[in-house]
């Protein structure tokens, strides 16, 4: 099931993930691949939602947003394409990320983001529960997703999966209400499956983790390549590392 730094046609992909996510209003039968509109009258009520009295409707976007970690005016952007059941993801998370935030994004020299790519359905999961609780929540909702990927991708069916997401959610505060109706939320899964195939297809992904920094490509690298890699870019835009928090 876990996305090795496994090569994947964005386009396969996309087509293998929309037909798993008919099952989320009900994760436990993931066999069931029934059409959206036979399964949208399974969403709660408090899953649908009303423009305020008076409003005018706007048609919703066809993507969702990036969700930006750091200062937005930062110099440098790095885009970290990743599955949430991605062995070689969840070590760059554990190994990696914290040297790179600390030493670039908590310092104002980057602006990170995090893209999901979609291998199976319990990542797909993953990714609906990480949005879940609003964009305040999602990287330490995703973060905790990456620590303890051995814990819930252990399981031996849906079921299984499903019930160790909801545990994790759980401790981030998020009610079982909630999580169950975002995963019934078939038009926001189809939102973010959609945004998956567009930057997917963009970027040229064809692994995970891959890396967009400034615009440019780049494989998963050890710490030290990866450093030399920000630290040319930085130099590139004028701006000298050591300067950062000043």
């Amino acid at each position: 099931m876990k996305g090795d730094d496994m090569n994947f046609d964005p386009t396969r992909m996309i087509a293998a993930a929309l037909a798993c996510s008919f099952a989320l209003a009900a994760p436990g039968f993931a066999q069931d691949t029934a059409p959206a509109a036979e399964t949208e009258a399974a969403a709660p009520a408090d899953a649908q939602r009303e423009p305020a009295a008076g409003a005018e409707a706007e048609a919703p976007s066809e993507y969702v947003d990036d969700i930006i970690l750091g200062d937005p005016e930062a110099p440098l952007t790095i885009i970290e394409y990743a599955s949430f059941t991605c062995v070689h993801c969840a070590n760059f998370h554990r190994d990696t990320f914290p040297t790179l935030k600390a030493e670039y994004i908590d310092t104002g020299l980057v602006q990170f983001i995090q893209r999901d790519v979609y291998f199976d359905a319990p990542g797909l999961w993953a990714g609906v529960l990480a949005r879940c609780g609003g964009d305040e929540k999602f990287y330490p909702v995703a973060g905790l997703l990456l620590d303890r990927q051995a814990e819930w991708t252990s399981g031996n069916t849906a079921e299984d999966y499903a019930n160790a997401l909801r545990r994790l959610g759980a401790q981030t505060g998020l009610s079982q209400e909630q999580i169950d109706a975002c995963w019934a939320d078939q038009e926001k899964t189809e939102r973010l499956l959609r945004t998956f195939q567009r930057n997917a297809e963009a970027d040229n992904i064809n692994s995970t983790p891959s890396f967009v920094i400034n615009g440019e490509l780049t494989s998963n690298l050890p710490w030290p390549q990866l450093k030399e890699k920000i630290d040319a870019e930085l130099a590139e835009l004028g701006v000298d590392p050591a300067s950062a928090g000043n």
